[in-house]
Parts: C-alpha cells; sequence; structure tokens
C-alpha cells in the first residue's frame, strides 16, 4: 500500500492523506474543510480507479474560487502519477 499526504492550495481544508494499492483508492482523509462534504467525498472515492477519480473531479469549484477540495484531491492524484 502507497500512502501520501497533500497540501492542498486555495481550499479550508490543510491536508489530505490518501492510501492507494496500485491503481486503486482505498481511503481519503481530509484534514479541515467542511466535514459533511469531504466525509462524502472521501467514502464515494474508496475503491475508484486514480483516472476515473482525476476525470470526475478535476475543475469542480467551490463558490468563486477556481478550485474545490474534490479538485485538489484531483490534483494530487495528477502529482502521484507523475512520479510514478
Amino acid at each position: 500500500m502507497k500512502s501520501i499526504s497533500y497540501t492542498p492550495q486555495g481550499v479550508c481544508s490543510r491536508r489530505i492523506d490518501i492510501d492507494l494499492e496500485g491503481e486503486r483508492i482505498v481511503r481519503v482523509k481530509f484534514s479541515g474543510g467542511c466535514a459533511g462534504n469531504t466525509q462524502g467525498v472521501a467514502r464515494l472515492l474508496e475503491g475508484m480507479n486514480i483516472d476515473e477519480a482525476i476525470e470526475k473531479l478535476e475543475g469542480i469549484r467551490c463558490g468563486f474560487k477556481s478550485t474545490s477540495c474534490p479538485d485538489q484531491v484531483a490534483q494530487a492524484l495528477k502529482e502521484i502519477k507523475n512520479k510514478d
């Protein structure tokens, strides 16, 4: 299992921890942010393929911000893929 911590930019959450098994997301945990929304996003991502998650989440905005917690998960996953 591979675990990473990502520091999001431009959102309320302070850290996103992601556990992966190969190309599958096992667990996502947000520190900070809107608790109900981040828990919901985290649960929906469990078992999802990295590429599918990026496709679904990238570009989602929060209000007038240019990003969101889901978009920041996509950015974290893209960073992981680029390192491999």
